[in-house]
């Protein structure tokens, strides 16, 4: 009878059981929902969220264009380069009985493979170590050891990379000036974008650890010649490698497209000649600093284009090293003779007697006198109670006379006797493009200074002197000018009074050489010039060059024609920022010859510029006139070898 009786637990058991069914048969509905609504309703954007987990889209290196003179050298371009990087964390361990940190046995192995010296080895140390005592992010990050390592060494730490854990070879591309020095003001130099510039540039697709155009045509063209990055999306695993996967997984799990190719920057075609810009620098030798400017007097093309003291872009564009390019920045604005300024554009500096031809045809073109007015010149004029002092006492000096040979009296007696004004003076400077901006678009450029007698009186507290008009008439005073502006000018009297836009950059290309756009001389101003008076002054210049007494007579190369004006520039007395043995050169005069040749059917404008030279004619003129020999030599060279290249010639 007792088996027939049921046990009070049974009933408790049997009531927890059903509850247990209930709490399984709920979960299992619960599964079976979360399973539709990860699979079915939200299964599509599940399945990309894993796809993203396990996919890598990796950035493709783009390439910079190149750049090139007129004939095809390469001037600026790009070449691989290999960075050395570590892990902190991955290179040093934790010594047993110190528990301080110290390098792993991998260090010493880098540290003989590497070829680093033992002054290098000790800092890299300490700096390492030093990462890892301080317990922060970076020492999980890489580090930049050192830059555009040998290729044998290269070569060495891949042979070796199984044996380097946490020690990575990184490929980067570095911009590669082959001529070095040459032309470097306007080609410019690259520079890495920091943290503030990245703010601005991130927007345009630039990361951490590109570099940019600086200065020069690397900035100007910036747009042009970087390119644009491509992409690839690549398999990865939990701990992000790429795992051995067959091109029919990449295919399935991968979406199109899986590949962007970068798009290679464009290349540049240059108007200057590599070759004549090696001549100019040449020509410019015996010299401690100027410029130097040669222009196509019928498109306003620049052939050659050099600022000295140069330096090297290579050591400023980072291909090896920080500590390279911080010497080099430093040895660059410690220099009293200013290397980085670029001579040619940036720098405003007064024309002195190459400015008497305006002056004189601002006379001519006012009909205040003509081709016959003569003056006696004594060696000075007396206004007021000061003496204007000319180079020499002329005599009986016509206008032809005093531009050949510079005499400043007559220059005088123009404001003083045939009421020449400052403003007469302003309005031509500035029809050949004085006191404005060139718009050659590279580099800081400067306007120079064209004074009329309203900027003048208020820069002088409501005073006009007679004296501003006499320097003014002499290239003096305020009047500054570049080299280039100089050039263009003379360019204008020798093409009859076209003044052109500079060009520096003939066309862009395409890498294969194919030309994408080709830019066409551009005319600023149609100068309104008497054709009489032009051929006046021509033959004034001429006589300059060429006649016994004329400036730069001395200085004249057999089978040279080139017409022209010889200037020597005063400078302010200043001895602010040069050491005192040094006074002596900055307080001596610019050295200016400006020209064309050849002089009866011009080609070319060549102005040089010797800062604190002295006498135009001894020492400008000299490296002008070697300039414009260099220039017909290699012109009558390459037209040799094209005719022999021609079908029936000679080869």
């Amino acid at each position: 009878m007792s088996l027939l009786v049921q046990r009070p637990d049974v009933s408790e058991f049997r009531q927890r059981f059903k509850w247990l069914t209930l709490g399984v048969l709920l979960l299992f509905f619960v599964l079976i929902g979360r399973a539709v609504h990860l699979q079915l309703i939200h299964g599509a954007d599940n399945q990309a969220l894993a796809r993203e987990n396990i996919i890598r889209n990796v950035t493709l290196a783009t390439t910079r264009g190149v750049i090139r003179d007129r004939f095809g050298k390469t001037l600026a371009a790009s070449r691989p380069a290999y960075n050395l990087f570590v892990v902190p964390k991955k290179v040093t361990r934790v010594d047993k009985e110190t528990q301080e940190p110290e390098m792993a046995p991998q260090w010493q192995k880098l540290v003989a493979w590497a070829k680093l010296g033992e002054s290098d080895r000790v800092a890299l140390e300490e700096k390492l170590l030093t990462i890892v005592r301080r317990g922060t992010s970076r020492v999980s990050q890489q580090i930049l050891l050192k830059e555009d390592l040998p290729r044998d060494v290269v070569a060495m730490l891949r042979t070796h990379r199984n044996e380097l854990p946490g020690i990575l070879v990184v490929p980067v591309s570095v911009r590669y000036y082959p001529y070095k020095g040459v032309g470097s003001h306007m080609l410019g130099y690259m520079r890495e974008v920091d943290g503030d510039m990245l703010i601005k540039l991130r927007k345009r697709g630039y990361v951490e650890g590109d570099r940019i155009g600086a200065t020069g045509i690397e900035r100007a063209w910036e747009s042009y010649l970087r390119g644009t990055r491509g992409s690839e999306k690549v398999i990865v695993n939990a701990v992000g490698a790429r795992p051995d996967v067959t091109e029919e997984v990449m295919d399935r799990i991968i979406d199109e497209p899986r590949r962007v190719e970068p798009i290679p920057g464009r290349d540049l075609r240059l108007t200057v000649d590599a070759e004549l810009q090696k001549a100019m620098i040449k020509a410019m030798r015996g010299e401690l600093a100027g410029g130097a400017a040669l222009v196509d007097v019928r498109t306003g093309r620049i052939l050659g284009l050099v600022s000295k003291p140069n330096y090297d872009p290579n050591q400023l564009s980072g291909g090896h090293g920080k500590a390279l390019i911080r010497d080099a920045f430093r040895r660059l604005f410690n220099n009293p003779l200013k290397p980085a300024l670029d001579k040619t554009v940036s720098g405003a500096y007064p024309p002195g007697s190459t400015f008497k031809p305006f002056t004189a045809l601002a006379a001519l073109d006012k009909g205040l006198i003509d081709q016959r007015n003569s003056s006696v010149c004594r060696g000075f004029v007396r206004v007021g109670r000061r003496i204007f002092r000319c180079t020499q006492s002329h005599g009986v000096t016509d206008l032809h006379k005093a531009i050949a040979q510079s005499c400043n009296v007559y220059f005088y007696n123009l404001v003083t006797e045939y009421g020449v004004t400052m403003d007469m003076i302003a309005e031509m400077g500035m029809d050949f493009g004085f006191g404005q901006k060139t718009g050659l678009g590279v580099n800081a450029e400067t306007s120079g200074r064209m004074p009329t007698r309203a900027w003048m009186t208020m820069r002088n507290k409501g005073q006009f002197r007679l004296g501003f008009t006499l320097n003014a008439a002499l290239g003096q005073g305020a009047t500054t000018v570049s080299v280039l502006q100089l050039a263009l000018a003379y360019a204008a009297l020798a093409n009859g009074g076209t003044l052109f836009q500079p060009q520096l950059v003939r066309a862009v290309e395409t890498a294969g050489g194919a030309v994408v756009q080709e830019f066409s001389p551009r005319v600023r101003r149609r100068i309104k010039l008497d054709g009489t008076h032009r051929k006046f002054i021509d033959s004034a210049l001429w006589g300059g060059v060429n006649e016994d007494g004329g400036t730069s007579h001395n200085a004249r190369i057999a089978g040279v024609d080139v017409a022209g004006k010889t200037g020597s520039a005063q400078v302010s007395h200043k001895t602010r920022g040069a050491a005192i043995e040094d006074v002596w050169y900055f307080n001596r005069d610019h050295a200016w010859f400006a020209g064309y040749a050849p002089s009866t059917t011009p080609e070319v404008a060549i102005v040089v510029l010797i800062e604190h030279g002295g006498a135009g004619g001894k020492h400008a003129a000299p490296v002008a006139f070697e300039i414009i020999q260099a220039y017909q030599k290699l012109k009558a060279e390459r037209a040799q070898k094209d005719a022999e290249q021609e079908p029936g010639g000679r080869r």
